[in-house]
Order: structure tokens, then C-alpha cells, then sequence
């Protein structure tokens, strides 16, 4: 049945399945059962919480804090409405491709093979411009200046990759930890800044001759659409909880609990931050700091404040866990992708411990490159924002398609308010798109260089070797058998 329904496809939409043995698939397996919904939450939390320590306070000086308040509010709504659609797409197709698996069973294989590819970049790139951050925060612990600070992200790419290589379970367990002491240190910061807090500070950015200029947003309206890029920083890759769904231990159950507890979290602190920060130490200031919440309990209790130093370290915490867990994050899409044929297959190979050790090193190799050479975190979040907000697009748009397409399939967790609540998401996430020009056209012109040659290698090369055999492949195939025994 597979093979017949592959050699249609070739005819109809120029797709071509090459059907492998079962070595193949032996040696690409991950391990099973090793996440219940905590770890699952844990890891959402993870792969945003150095949003919390760096980056979002560069949109201070794009919009002032008002902009940058209004960026948080449409953001936090855009990713709270994704969350609650990828809950139930996740709980229906819980396979490793994740989002390229939706988009693929909504959009077919092109669809599915773009939305892969942006998130790809987006997790490819984003711990690279994590990992300055984490340069910044040892400068500041005292880091000698006659070290480079490459030296720094060489170790900590060797280190967490490595870790990663160790086994899911164990890395998966580590990172958790690591998220708690940044959570404490994020709790201990809002108690030692709330008594101190002054809404004055939040408006100490002088008004410029710009439409729409006032106190609440001093760089007018262009401001605020800049700002939207810094918004998104609080929140992103929240959305990579679903690429453990294969290493999960109930995916229907625990993909829904995992990531709207953590988006619940996020909302919370990043609401915390966004205040409290600019609140006590002034929005002028914190926006070029590379360290703003220590510096803001420094500017409080004084240089040689223990509680500053403590949410350094902490910091320093929460940026390791970021990037620990997106190198989960780009190592499952990478492996995905590759066992499916949209990308050489040799990517896909696991090793004995099951982890796919070609996806990491990979990508790993290419954002230590791209950090060392660039040492410009603001420039790599907006090349990692802009793919991004282009899988959000059509994250938000497989939901829609599959409920208007797929209406009786089989979800364990359905969206509240269904294609109103993506619908919500997806005009936000296209307006994002269009706000990563106002913020950088050399960064979004970068990323959509690389992702329009992604989808020649698509169309010239891989869909013509496509796995049949894949998860994502058969859950396709399996559909269309039905629909046609029917």
C-alpha cells in the first residue's frame, strides 16, 4: 500500500519515496520514556529563561519602555495562543519533526520541510548569540581581559554538547537543576527589587522628533514595531517542547502539560523583569547592559552587593540552561529532518546511547563559528528571531489547515477557541516578520538568503529521496491510504 501510494505521489505533486530496510531505522532510534510532563515543563522554561537574564533590554533603547511593553504584551499573546495550538498538535502527530511533522501533514512536504528549516536556523543560531551573553556574564565575574573570549564559548559548546552526547536522561536531568537555580535566582531578584521599584525610572528616555513620540514611547511608533523583535526574546523557542515528544513518556498526556506550564511560567517572570529592571535601575541605562540584572541590584545595593553577585552566578545559570536545552532543541529538528531525507541521511545516525551525535556536533561546530567570529549576541538574535517568526507562521497555519482539513482526527488535547485562538497568532507572528526589517535588514536578509537556498536544495535534491518509511512520512501515507480505501 506504502509503496503504491509513493509512486502516486511521484506522479501527481513530483515527490519521490526511496523505501529502506529496517537497519535503517535501528539506527536512528532515541530513547524512549525518558521525559514525563515536569522534565517536559522544565525544558520550556529552559529553552527561554536567558531571555530573562539578557537580550530583552536591548529593547529598551530600540522603543523605550513603553514599546518595549507593548512588544511584551502582543508577543505574550501570540506565543500563549501558539502554545495552546501546538499543546493539541503535539498531542496528535508526537513525533521528533515537531513542527516540520505538522507542517508536513498540513502543508505537505515543501510546507513541512520550510517550516523545519526556519526553526532550524532559529535553533542553530540562537545559542550562539546565547552564548555571548555567557561571555558577558564571566567578563563580569572577573574573566582576566588576556582571555579571548572565544575561549569561553569553545567551552561551553565542548561541555554541553558533550553532555548531550552522555544520553538524553542524564542531559534532560541536569538541565532541569540547572533551570532551578536560575528560577530561584529570578525569585530572589523580585524580592530584593520590588521595594525599590520607582515608575519614574521607566520614562527616563528623552522623546525624539518621531511620529507617535511621547514619554510612554520616546522613540514614536517605529520605535515600538522595532521593539517587537525584543518582545518575541522573552519567549522564544518555548516552542521546541514538542521535539522530545518521541523520548516522552505519554506524549498525548504530557506534551499539553508540559508546555502550557511553561509558558505560564515565562509569562510571569518576563512580566517580572520587564518592570522591575528598568524600574529600579532606569530604561536608559539597562538598555545597553550585557548583565541587567545584576547591575540593577548593583545599582541598588552597591558594587559589592552578595545578592547581585549571587543572580550573576544565577544568571550565568539561566543563560547555560538556555543553551544547553536548544542544542537538545536543534539536534532533535536536525535529526528529523535528516531521517526523513530533507537533509543527508548520515545527520540522522544515533549512537549507542542513542543520541544523534552528527546533530549536534554539526550545528554545534557552525554557532561556535558563527560567535567567535561575530561576537555580536544583538545581531544573532534577530537572525535567530527572523526564522523564528517564519515557522510561527506556518506553525499557526498547519493548525488551521489540519482543523479545516482533518476535523475528526484523533487530538488528545484540543485548543480552546480553535481556529480563532491561531488565527490570533498567526496575524501576530506575521507582523513580527515584518518588524525583523524595521530592526535589522542585514540580519533578516542574511536569514532569508539561507532559507530560500535550504528550499532550492529541497527542490532540486532531497524531494526526490524522501524515507518513506519516516514517521512523519507514514503518518501522511497512512492518511492518504484511508482517505482513498474510503
Amino acid at each position: 500500500m506504502r509503496k503504491a501510494l509513493s509512486q502516486k505521489q511521484a506522479t501527481s505533486t513530483n515527490i519521490e519515496y526511496t523505501d529502506v530496510g529496517s537497519n535503517y531505522l535501528a539506527a536512528r532510534q532515541l530513547k524512549k520514556g525518558a521525559a514525563g510532563w515536569v522534565l517536559l515543563a522544565g525544558l520550556g522554561v529552559a529553552y527561554v529563561i536567558s531571555g530573562d537574564f539578557s537580550g530583552w533590554n536591548l529593547g529598551l533603547a530600540e522603543g523605550g519602555w513603553g514599546g518595549l511593553l507593548i512588544a511584551f504584551l502582543l508577543m505574550g499573546l501570540m506565543y500563549t495562543c501558539m502554545v495552546l495550538g501546538l499543546a493539541e498538535l503535539s498531542s496528535t502527530l508526537p513525533t521528533a519533526g515537531a513542527g516540520y511533522g505538522f507542517a508536513r501533514r498540513a502543508l505537505g512536504p515543501l510546507g513541512g520541510f520550510a517550516t523545519g528549516m526556519a526553526i532550524l536556523i532559529e535553533y542553530a543560531v540562537a545559542p550562539a548569540a546565547i552564548v555571548t551573553f555567557i561571555g558577558g556574564y564571566v567578563r563580569a565575574l572577573g574573566l582576566p581581559e588576556d582571555i579571548p573570549i572565544w575561549v569561553v564559548y569553545l567551552v561551553c559548546y565542548a561541555i554541553f554538547v558533550g553532555l548531550h552526547l552522555w544520553g538524553v536522561g542524564e542531559a534532560l536531568k541536569v538541565m532541569f537543576v540547572i533551570t532551578a537555580v536560575a528560577v530561584i535566582a529570578l525569585l530572589a531578584f523580585v524580592v530584593g527589587t520590588v521595594p525599590h521599584f520607582d515608575a519614574a525610572n521607566l520614562f527616563d528616555i528623552a522623546p525624539i522628533e518621531a511620529l507617535g513620540s511621547s514619554e510612554f514611547l520616546p522613540l514614536g511608533i517605529s520605535g515600538a514595531l522595532a521593539a517587537l523583535v525584543f518582545g518575541i526574546w522573552f519567549f522564544l523557542a518555548v516552542e521546541g517542547v514538542p521535539l522530545a515528544a518521541e523520548e516522552s513518556a505519554n506524549p498525548k498526556r504530557d506534551m499539553p502539560r508540559g508546555i502550557i506550564t511553561a509558558i505560564v511560567i515565562l509569562l510571569f517572570f518576563g512580566a517580572c523583569v520587564l518592570v522591575l529592571v528598568p524600574g529600579t535601575a532606569g530604561a536608559e541605562a539597562m538598555g545597553t547592559s550585557d548583565n541587567p540584572l545584576p547591575e540593577a541590584l548593583r545599582h541598588i545595593y552597591g558594587q559589592n552587593s552578595g545578592l547581585a553577585t549571587f543572580v550573576n552566578w544565577a544568571g550565568l545559570f539561566g543563560l547555560v540552561a538556555s543553551f544547553f536545552s536548544i542544542v537538545f532543541a536543534y539536534s532533535r529538528q536536525l535529526f528529523a529532518l535528516s531521517r526523513a531525507g530533507y537533509l543527508p541521511t548520515a545527520l540522522s545516525l544515533t549512537s549507542r546511547r542513542k543520541t544523534p551525535y552528527l546533530a549536534l556536533l554539526i550545528p554545534g561546530t557552525i554557532g561556535f563559528g558563527l560567535a567567535a567570529w561575530l561576537k555580536d549576541g544583538g545581531l544573532l538574535i534577530n537572525i535567530a528571531v527572523f526564522g523564528a517568526t517564519v515557522s510561527y507562521v506556518l506553525l499557526n497555519l498547519s493548525h488551521i489547515m489540519l482543523r479545516i482539513r482533518e476535523p475528526e482526527l484523533e487530538r488528545g488535547y484540543r485548543t480552546p477557541g480553535g481556529r480563532v485562538t491561531t488565527g490570533i497568532a498567526l496575524v501576530l507572528a506575521t507582523v513580527a516578520v515584518i518588524a525583523t526589517f524595521f530592526v535589522d535588514v542585514l540580519a533578516a536578509g542574511i536569514t532569508a538568503i539561507i532559507f530560500l537556498l535550504a528550499i532550492a536544495y529541497f527542490w532540486f535534491y532531497s524531494r526526490h529521496r524522501l524515507v518513506a518509511q519516516a514517521p512523519e512520512e507514514e503518518f501522511d501515507a497512512l492518511t492518504k491510504a484511508e482517505s482513498e480505501l474510503n
